[in-house]
This record gives C-alpha cells, structure tokens and sequence, in this order.
C-alpha cells in the first residue's frame, strides 16, 4: 500500500480488497498480513513496476 501512494496511488473504496487508482490503472490489494509473492508480483506488474523496483521502494 506504502509504495504504491508512493508512485500516485490513492485509495478509491475498501472492503475485502483495497482498490488503489492513479487515474489511469486501478489496482487491488488483498486485505492480508500476507501476501503471496506471486500476487504481489502481479500487483507491481498492474502498477507498472519491476520487481527490483517495488524492492527499491520498500
């Protein structure tokens, strides 16, 4: 969530999943203290970001 109001995101409504928007892309993230890394890689794939680069955010 920190990284992506990092690159623009806002939230847009919550609820099971947060769904973040920029203006352009909307992204949802899974209300978890976890996170599976295959979705979090999805997730900074529909941000627009490399891996390396969601790492250099954190």
């Amino acid at each position: 969530m920190r990284v992506l109001e990092k690159r623009g995101f806002r939230v847009v409504r919550q609820g099971k999943h947060i769904t973040l928007s920029n203006g352009a892309v909307m992204v949802q993230v899974p209300r978890h203290t976890v996170i599976n890394a295959y979705t979090m890689g999805y997730i900074a794939q529909m941000a627009g970001l490399t891996p390396d680069g969601l790492r250099a955010l954190l």
